[in-house]
């Protein structure tokens, strides 16, 4: 016989991890996608009430495609009604936040330009979103 066959005596030495992993990642993979979605988006429902209870800043996003079109919360919006937004959200919460996402391919001045209109509606809490895997390491 050219080849004998493995005794089932045999102690096992070694125990083979790779399935293990294989279904780690996998698990992160999802776990990371589903984060995302998470994060953006809530589902819509009736909270109850706690005198005690303690309130979240308003977040607003802002966006801004390589067109110069402005975009609230993904949905089109014209700059007097972004305006007016700012204005309502400050009024409601003076603690709002606001994330701006603009496309690689905008002028600078749109961003300015949106950052000015926060500005002068008092929101001065601000951040402006980008790729993470674009950043340089120096």
């Amino acid at each position: 016989m050219a080849a004998s066959a493995a005794s089932d005596d045999d102690m096992i030495t070694g125990i083979n991890v790779t399935p293990l992993v294989d279904i780690t990642l996998v698990l992160l993979v999802i776990l990371m996608v589903t984060a995302s979605y998470v994060v953006s988006r809530a589902i819509p429902m009736e909270l109850p009430k706690g005198a005690t209870g303690e309130g979240t800043p308003t977040t607003l996003s802002v966006s801004i495609d390589k067109d110069g079109k402005m975009f609230l919360d993904a949905e089109p919006i014209a700059e007097p009604a972004l305006r007016a937004r700012f204005k309502s959200a400050h009024d409601a919460d003076p603690e709002t936040r606001a994330v701006i996402a603009a496309d690689g391919r905008t002028i600078h001045s749109n961003v300015v330009h949106v950052i000015d209109l926060l500005r002068r509606e008092n929101i001065t809490k601000f951040a402006i979103n980008v790729d993470p895997e674009e950043i340089i390491k120096r």
